[in-house]
C-alpha cells in the first residue's frame, strides 16, 4: 500500500441518500435547499466553509443587492426576504459603506433557519471532490470531504443542484460550460466585449474600520501595494465614499485566473487593500482627515468571487432578454439589477467598471439600465443532463447577461425557484428537464404561494378558497395626494434639471384637478410643461408610454411652495384599478418638492436618457393633490393575485383617521372549510435593504392579528399573531371550522396609522 493509499485508507466513509443534494450554501443554495424541504424533500445542503451565505456572508460581507438597488418596490421576497427582515429586525449594525451591516448575527440567521427546516440536513465545512455517474446524463452521487474530519460522504439523489458558484458540480458531471466573454458577434450583445476572450470579471476582498475616537496612526507593510496618483480613485470610478467599510471595486481577475489562482488572488488583494487604506490615511489630503480616528477592523481573507464557469442550461439566456423584457412561459424569477460589467482586471485596469466610471446617468450608463425582466426556469436545467440543475452566478447566460442576473438577490429568487421545481419533479415522478413544458404553472403557482413575486403571473391558485369569495373592510383609505417636505432646504435638490413623473392609482371615474407644490427660483414668472399619461404598471419608465391623457403649460410665478393647479375634468373610469402617471417637463428654475413621506403604492422617477426614466432618489412620492380622492386602497385589492405596487396599489388600507383595530371580512355564498389562512403584509419592498437601520421593523407591517369566523350566529376566534414583523405569517387552525365568513383584524401595527393587508389566502387543508 502506498502513502497516498494508506491516508486515504484511514478516512472515514459515509453514504447518504437523499431525494436532492444541494451543493453550496450561498443564498442561492440555501433558499433551493429550504424550498425544497419545504415542499416535502429530503434534502441535503453541502457547503464548502462553515458559514451560510456565500459572498454575503461575515467571511466576505457582499450585501446581498438585486432588484431594489435601482426599482421602487421591487424587493425581492420569498425565503430571502424572510433572512432579510429578520436580519433587520435582530441585528445592531447600521447598514453603512459596502459591507458595514453584516456581522456574524447574518450568519446566525441563516444558520436557524436551516436548523428550523424538516426535512434539511446539512454539512458544513465539506468539499465536493468528485461525482458518481450513472450514466452519461445521470449524476448518482456527489463524493465529498468533510474538512478536518477525515470523512469522506456520498451522497445519492435523485436530483442535484449546483449552487458552488464555480460549477464544479456540473462540471465533474461533463456538463457543457463557458467561462469568459462571448464576443459581440456571436449574439449581438450591445454590451458584449467587440472580441471573445477568456476574460471574466474579477475577484473581491472587503475591509471595515472603526472609529477609535481618537487619531490613530497607520504604516503600511513592506509588501502593500504603493498608491499615490489621485486620479486612479477619483477619475477612474474608485470613489473611496465611506471610509467605515469598503469597497467593491478592490477587484482582481486577469493575468490570474479566478478558479484555479485564487490563493494567489487572496494575497494580491491584501496587498491593495493595505495599499488603499495607506493612501486613504496617509496619502490623500482629504481623506487623511476624514480618516485620521479610523482603525483596520477587519480584512476579509476569503476572495468574493463574480464570475467563473456558466454552465450552458435548456435555454441561453442572452442580454437581449432582460433588455426587451422577454415574456417566458416559464418565468420563475425576476432580476432588475443594471448590467453591471466590471472591466477584466479590476484594479489593474484603466477604469473599475464604465457605468460607475462615467456615472449612471450617462449616455452608457443610461444603455445598461434595465427594468424589472423575467427569469426563466430552463436556464437552471443543465442542458441535455437528466437531474443536474444550478442556481447562482453559475447558470445558463452569457457573460454580457450575467452583469444583471449574478447580484445576490436575484441568486436566492432562482435557488427558490429550482429547489421547489426540484421538489414537485420528484412529487410528480418526472425528470426536472421536463418540469418547464409539464409542470411551470404548478412551480410558478407554489412559489407565489410562498411569497415571491412574477412579473406576468398572479394567484390562480384553484385550492385557495378566498378567490371564491365577496370581500368587505370595516373602512377604506383614499387617495387625495401628499404634502410636500418641510425641508426647505432640499429645495434644490428637487429642482428639475431634467423631467420627472409621478405614479397615481387611478380610483375613481373623475380626475376634476391635480395640484402640485412648486417653487420658482428666479425673479420672472416660470412656464412648465405637464403631461399625464396612462401607464402599464410602477416599472413603466417609458418618456412617451403613449398619447398623453391631457396636456398643459403651467404658470409659476415667483416664490416658494405655491400650490399649482392643473384643471382637467377628466373621464377616467376605464382606467380604475390601473396607475396613470403625471410629467413635469425640465425647467432648471423650477422645483418640484418631494412629499414628507412616502404615500403607499406611489413613486416618482425622472429622465435617464434614452427615452427611459429611472427611480427617483431611493423611492420618494413627489408632492401632489387630486380631486377628488381616489379609492385606490379598497377591500377587493387582498384578492388581486399580486402582492406588492405593480399594475395597482394591490393593498388594501384602512381609513388613517379611523382607530384601530380594523378589519377586511371575506363571504362565501355557501359555507367553506378553512383550515388554514395566509396572509401577506406590506412593508419591506419600497427600497433596497442597505436602507432600513438596526432592529428595524417596518411601521406598516402588522403587529398584532386576530382571526375570526362566523359560526352558529357569532363571531369566534381561530387564531391569531402576536408579535409579528414578518412580511408572510400563516396561522394554522388546530381543527377545520365550516364557515361562511372570515374576518381579519389587524389590532396593532408596527407604527403605521392604517390597517394594510397585500392578500388572504385560505386553504381547507
Amino acid at each position: 500500500m502506498n502513502t497516498h493509499e494508506m491516508i486515504r485508507s484511514a478516512y472515514r466513509r459515509v453514504e447518504e441518500t437523499y431525494d436532492i443534494v444541494v451543493c453550496g450554501g450561498g443564498l442561492a443554495g440555501l433558499c433551493a435547499a429550504v424550498a425544497a424541504a419545504r415542499h416535502g424533500a429530503k434534502v441535503c445542503l453541502v457547503q464548502d466553509r462553515p458559514v451560510f451565505g456565500g459572498n454575503s456572508s461575515s467571511e466576505i460581507r457582499v450585501p446581498p443587492q438585486g432588484a431594489a438597488s435601482s426599482h421602487a418596490y421591487a424587493k425581492e421576497t420569498g425565503i430571502i426576504s424572510e433572512l432579510l427582515i429578520e436580519e433587520r429586525a435582530r441585528n445592531h449594525e447600521d447598514p453603512t459603506g459596502d459591507n458595514g451591516w453584516i456581522n456574524s448575527i447574518w450568519d446566525l440567521i441563516q444558520y436557524e433557519m436551516v436548523m428550523a427546516t424538516s426535512n434539511l440536513s446539512f454539512r458544513l465545512n465539506t468539499a465536493v471532490k468528485g461525482v458518481l455517474m450513472k450514466d452519461e446524463l445521470t449524476i448518482e452521487a456527489v463524493v465529498a470531504q468533510v474538512n478536518h474530519a477525515e470523512t469522506e460522504l456520498v451522497l445519492r439523489a435523485n436530483t442535484f443542484i449546483d449552487c458552488t458558484g464555480d460549477g464544479i458540480v456540473a462540471a465533474f458531471a461533463g456538463c457543457e460550460w463557458r467561462m469568459g466573454t462571448e464576443g459581440r458577434d456571436e449574439y449581438n450583445e450591445p454590451h458584449a466585449p467587440l472580441q471573445a476572450s477568456s476574460a471574466v470579471m474579477g475577484n473581491s476582498i472587503h475591509f471595515k474600520a472603526k472609529d477609535m475616537g481618537r487619531p490613530v496612526p497607520f504604516t503600511a507593510p513592506d509588501w502593500a501595494v504603493k498608491y499615490e496618483d489621485p486620479d486612479f480613485f477619483y477619475k477612474h470610478g474608485r470613489w473611496p465614499g465611506d471610509t467605515k467599510s469598503g469597497y467593491w471595486w478592490i477587484e482582481l481577475s486577469v493575468p490570474w485566473h479566478t478558479i484555479y489562482d485564487n490563493e494567489k488572488l487572496r494575497h494580491e488583494l491584501t496587498r491593495h487593500v493595505m495599499g488603499i487604506w495607506d493612501w486613504i490615511k496617509n496619502g490623500d489630503s482629504e481623506f487623511r482627515g476624514i480618516s485620521a480616528n479610523y482603525a483596520l477592523d477587519w480584512i476579509g481573507q476569503v476572495p468574493g468571487k463574480r464570475e467563473s464557469r456558466r454552465i450552458v442550461g435548456e435555454y441561453w439566456m442572452t442580454e437581449h432578454d432582460p433588455l426587451q423584457k422577454t415574456v417566458f412561459h416559464d418565468e420563475i424569477a425576476y432580476g432588475g439589477w443594471f448590467i453591471d460589467l466590471h472591466e477584466p482586471g479590476g484594479l489593474l485596469a484603466p477604469v473599475s467598471e464604465r457605468t460607475t466610471s462615467e456615472g449612471h446617468d450617462s449616455s452608457y450608463g443610461a444603455t445598461t439600465y434595465v427594468g424589472p425582466y423575467g427569469i426563466p426556469l430552463r436556464i437552471l436545467i443543465a442542458k441535455g443532463m437528466n437531474n443536474v440543475m444550478m442556481a447562482g452566478r453559475n447558470v445558463s447566460v452569457t457573460h454580457a447577461a450575467l452583469g444583471t442576473v449574478r447580484v445576490q438577490g436575484t441568486t436566492a429568487l432562482m435557488g427558490q425557484a429550482a429547489g421547489t421545481a426540484a421538489a414537485i419533479a420528484i412529487q410528480t415522478g418526472m425528470p426536472v428537464r421536463q418540469v418547464p413544458e409539464l409542470a411551470a404553472r404548478e412551480v410558478q403557482q407554489a412559489l407565489l404561494r410562498d411569497g415571491c413575486f412574477l412579473l406576468n403571473t398572479h394567484n390562480e391558485d384553484p385550492d385557495d378558497l378566498a378567490r371564491l369569495a365577496s370581500v368587505y373592510a370595516s373602512s377604506e383609505a383614499k387617495l387625495s395626494g401628499a404634502e410636500p417636505s418641510l425641508q426647505v432646504e432640499s429645495r434644490i435638490n428637487e429642482a428639475l434639471a431634467s423631467r420627472r413623473g409621478q405614479w397615481i392609482a387611478v380610483g375613481a371615474d373623475r380626475i376634476d384637478m391635480l395640484s402640485l407644490c412648486l417653487s420658482n427660483l428666479s425673479d420672472t414668472v416660470q412656464t412648465i410643461e405637464a403631461r399625464l399619461y396612462a401607464v402599464e404598471h410602477i416599472w413603466d419608465y417609458r418618456t412617451e408610454p403613449g398619447e398623453a391623457l391631457a396636456i398643459a403649460t403651467l404658470a409659476v410665478d415667483p416664490g416658494n411652495k405655491q400650490w399649482i393647479d392643473w384643471k382637467m375634468d377628466l373621464d377616467v373610469s376605464r382606467l380604475k384599478g390601473q396607475y396613470i402617471r403625471v410629467d413635469l417637463l425640465a425647467n432648471p428654475l423650477v422645483c418640484w418638492y418631494a412629499a414628507d413621506k412616502v404615500v403607499p403604492g406611489h413613486v416618482s422617477a425622472y429622465d435617464l436618457l434614452n427615452g427611459f426614466m429611472r427611480r427617483f432618489g431611493n423611492g420618494l412620492t413627489m408632492s401632489f393633490r387630486i380631486f377628488p380622492e381616489q379609492a385606490c386602497y379598497s377591500a377587493n385589492q387582498v384578492l388581486s393575485g399580486v402582492t406588492r405596487p405593480y399594475r395597482s396599489t394591490n393593498q388594501w388600507r384602512s381609513d388613517p383617521a379611523k382607530s384601530l383595530p380594523q378589519w377586511v371580512e371575506l363571504s362565501w355564498s355557501e359555507p367553506v372549510q378553512a383550515r388554514s389562512i395566509e396572509l401577506t403584509f406590506p412593508g419591506y419592498i419600497l427600497r433596497d435593504y442597505r436602507s432600513y437601520p438596526a432592529f428595524y421593523r417596518d411601521p406598516e407591517c402588522p403587529r398584532d392579528v386576530r382571526a375570526e369566523a362566523f359560526i352558529q350566529g357569532q363571531w369566534l376566534e381561530i387564531g391569531s399573531l402576536a408579535g409579528n414583523y414578518q412580511r408572510k405569517a400563516t396561522i394554522r387552525l388546530e381543527q377545520p371550522v365550516q364557515t361562511d365568513r372570515v374576518r381579519i383584524t389587524v389590532l396593532a401595527t408596527n407604527g403605521d396609522a392604517s390597517a394594510s393587508l397585500y392578500e388572504i389566502r385560505v386553504y381547507a387543508i
